[in-house]
């Protein structure tokens, strides 16, 4: 018999394709640009404040998620397509997260809905902050598949992140405060990549590794055939 997270699972592996599918055509339109997908965005360095889960019936299981800190992040801000900004686009939110000396994790999340089904599907609109978004696809935790997703709270730079099961109830469990104006680089090189920088007890299945690897090697290729490297992460380290 076929298990309700199974059932669950399906627009996951949906999403999944479509943004494959979506990937693969941008980046053959765009193979000798830095960036297929999000090719223009701005950096800042913002500050991510986790709070401590105190009840254990809304605890994620993982460390990182459950428990309190407060990190300095590099967040990226950007349109997938790169269209006007007059016209509708799929935005995004890039973040890095230290994880420890020379170490860290990258987190990318697009605009999508925010129901049990939307939010495994991209969205577009012409404002950024007019749609929730979440990583549109699991991660692989020892609690089970885990979604993590990001509101926009108020006009004021301040972002709620919170975390579900698949199509289960969203827990919130952290703060990111964007600065006003950037403080990296209007545009500066940032190589995310959800793939191979995870965050600590935020696994990535194979088949999401098979869905995403493609579109990032491209785009590792072209900034490596350019130069466009590691900037940003030097500043960073420097500070």
């Amino acid at each position: 018999m076929t298990s309700p997270r199974s059932i669950a699972a399906v627009p996951a592996h949906v999403g999944g394709g479509l943004l494959a599918g979506a990937s693969f055509g941008l980046a053959a339109l765009r193979r000798f640009t830095a960036k297929p997908l999000h090719p223009r965005g701005a950096v800042v360095e913002a500050t991510l404040t986790r709070s401590r889960v105190q009840d254990r019936a809304r605890a994620s299981g993982v460390a990182w998620i459950d428990g309190a800190g407060v990190d300095r992040v590099l967040a990226r801000t950007s349109r997938a397509v790169g269209l006007p900004a007059r016209v509708p686009d799929v935005h995004g939110l890039a973040l890095r997260v230290p994880t420890g000396p020379g170490r860290h994790g990258d987190l990318l999340l697009a605009s999508t809905g925010w129901g049990g089904v939307g939010r495994f599907f991209l969205t577009a609109s012409r404002v950024p902050t007019a749609r929730p978004l979440t990583t549109l696809l699991p991660y692989r935790t020892a609690g089970g598949p885990v979604l993590i997703g990001a509101e926009h709270m108020d006009g004021d730079g301040r972002v709620r992140l919170s975390w579900a099961r698949l199509a289960g109830p969203w827990h919130a469990f952290a703060v990111l405060e964007l600065p006003a104006a950037p403080g990296v680089g209007a545009d500066a090189s940032v190589d995310f990549d959800p793939v191979r920088c995870t965050l600590p007890g935020l696994e990535t299945y194979a088949w999401v590794r098979r869905v995403r690897e493609p579109a990032y090697a491209t785009a590792r290729a072209a900034r490596s055939s350019r130069g466009v490297g590691r900037r940003v992460e030097s500043r960073s380290r420097q500070r």
